[in-house]
C-alpha cells in the first residue's frame, strides 16, 4: 500500500476543557480530493489547520510522506509550507488591497515572478470564476458569493500541489455552488494537486471526491468512497447525511444521486414481484471541461441545468430521473426496449435544439456534445453494474450534439 501523502495518527487537541480532536486518525492520498463532513463546531477547521501546521497537535503525529512534521527541521517545515495553498472559511481577503492585489499576494510573497507573469497567471483565474471587470474594486464593493470566488481565485493562483479549502461554497447560489465544485475537480485533475475540502454541501461535494471522511465528537467514524458512505447502515451516519440531504439538487432540480438510487431499488423491488421490466440511460455531458475552458465554469453549470429541464420535460409519467454526478443524469425507463429509450432521446434533441439557451457561439471545439448509454435491468441487477454497462462505449447509443 502506497505511503499516503499526509497522515494523522491519534492526534488530540483540546482548548481549555474543550477536547476538539480526540485520537483522531486520517489518511490524505497524493492526487486525490477528500472531503471531511461533519456537524458544525465539530474541529474539522482545526483540523486543516494542524495539516498545514498553523496547529500544532496536544498529542500523537501528523506525517507527511511517511516523515513525522515534528522530526522536521524548521527551515524543512518553511519549506513544506511553500506546497499548501489554503481558503479560509472566512475569505481572509485584505480590505485595503483591491481584487487583483488580493489575488496576485501569493505569487508577490513566494516567487520571483516578472510583473506581466504575475498578471497572466491572475487573469487566467479571473474568466472561470466570472470575475473579469472587477480587478480594481475592493472587497467592500463585492458581495459574500464574488468574495468567495476571489478567495477560490488566491487559492489556486500559485498552481499549487496541495490545497485546502474550508467550506469552499457557503453563501453562494446554486450554479455558482456547482462551479466552485466543478472548478476544484476540473483544476485537480488537470494540475493533479491533493485536495482536502471542509464541506456540508451534501450529496453536490460526494461528487467530486475519491475519499470522503467523518468527523463526529472528536473521530474519525468512517473513511472510504462516496458510494460507501451512501451505503452506511450507521444510525450516526444515516441521521447527519439524511439531515443535510435536499429532496432536489440545488442546480438542475432534480432528485440528487442517492434519492436516484433509493428509486432504483423500488424499480427492481417491482421487476421482482411483477415482472415490470425497466431500462436505464445514461446522459453525460462529454466535453464538459472543452466547454468550461472556452466558455467559462458558470456557463458550463447552467448548460448542466438547462440539460435537465429538457430531461424532465420528456419523461413519460412513470419515469424517473436524477443526477448522478458533475456531468451525469441516470434516467429509469418503463419499458425494457431500446427502441422507447431512442424515442426519449430523439425528443430531447429536439428539446434543446428548440431552445436558444442551449446554443453556444461557434467557437472551435465548443458543441455541446452529449452521449445516451443504455442498459436493461435483469432480475438480480446491481445498479453500479447497470451504470458501468451504460457508461461502457459499446453502450452508447445514441449522440448528439448543439452548436
Amino acid at each position: 500500500m502506497d505511503t499516503p501523502l499526509i497522515e494523522l495518527k491519534k492526534v488530540t487537541k483540546s482548548f481549555g476543557a474543550n477536547i476538539v480532536l480526540n485520537g483522531v486518525d486520517l489518511h490524505i492520498n497524493k492526487g486525490e480530493i477528500t472531503t471531511v463532513i461533519g456537524k458544525s463546531g465539530m474541529g474539522k477547521s482545526v483540523l486543516l489547520k494542524h495539516m498545514i501546521g498553523l496547529l500544532d497537535p496536544d498529542d500523537g503525529d501528523i506525517y507527511f510522506q511517511g516523515t513525522a512534521l515534528n522530526d522536521m527541521t524548521k527551515p524543512e517545515r518553511r519549506k513544506l509550507k511553500t506546497r499548501f495553498s489554503y481558503m479560509f472559511q472566512g475569505n481572509a481577503l485584505f480590505d485595503s488591497m483591491t481584487i487583483y492585489d488580493n489575488i496576485a499576494l501569493p505569487l508577490k510573497e513566494r516567487t520571483t515572478y516578472h510583473p506581466s507573469e504575475i498578471r497572466e497567471k491572475v487573469n487566467a483565474k479571473l474568466k472561470p470564476l466570472d470575475l473579469v471587470g472587477i480587478e480594481d474594486k475592493y472587497p467592500s464593493q463585492l458581495s459574500g458569493g464574488m468574495k468567495k470566488r476571489v478567495a477560490l481565485a488566491r487559492a489556486l493562483v500559485t498552481d499549487p500541489e496541495i490545497v485546502l479549502f474550508d467550506e469552499p461554497t457557503t453563501g453562494l447560489d446554486p450554479i455558482r455552488k456547482n462551479t466552485v465544485h466543478s472548478m476544484i475537480s476540473d483544476y485537480q485533475q488537470r494540475f493533479g494537486f491533493t485536495g482536502v475540502v471542509v464541506s456540508h454541501e451534501i450529496p453536490d461535494v460526494f461528487y467530486i471526491a475519491q475519499h470522503v471522511a467523518m468527523l463526529d465528537e472528536g473521530r474519525i467514524i468512517f473513511q472510504g468512497t462516496s458510494e460507501e458512505i451512501q451505503k452506511s447502515t450507521d444510525p450516526v451516519i444515516l441521521q447527519f447525511i439524511n439531515g443535510l440531504e435536499s429532496r432536489h439538487d440545488a442546480l438542475t432540480g432534480l432528485p440528487p444521486q442517492p434519492q436516484g438510487v433509493a428509486q432504483f431499488r423500488r424499480d427492481m423491488a417491482q421487476f421482482q414481484r411483477h415482472h415490470i421490466k425497466f431500462s436505464l440511460v445514461l446522459l453525460i455531458v462529454n466535453n464538459m471541461e472543452v466547454l468550461t475552458e472556452y466558455e467559462g465554469h458558470v456557463a458550463g453549470q447552467t448548460i448542466l441545468k438547462r440539460l435537465a429541464g429538457h430531461v424532465q420535460n420528456c419523461l413519460g409519467i412513470t419515469d424517473t430521473c436524477s443526477r448522478y454526478g458533475l456531468n451525469k443524469i441516470m434516467v429509469l425507463l418503463s419499458a425494457g426496449e431500446i427502441s422507447r429509450a431512442r424515442m426519449f432521446c430523439t425528443e430531447l434533441a429536439r428539446e434543446m435544439e428548440r431552445d436558444p439557451t442551449m446554443h453556444i457561439k461557434p467557437t472551435k471545439d465548443t458543441c455541446i456534445s452529449i452521449s445516451a448509454g443504455f442498459s436493461v435491468a435483469a432480475e438480480n441487477s446491481e445498479l453500479e453494474e447497470l451504470i458501468e454497462q451504460a457508461d461502457a462505449g459499446n453502450n452508447s447509443f445514441y449522440e448528439f450534439r448543439v452548436c
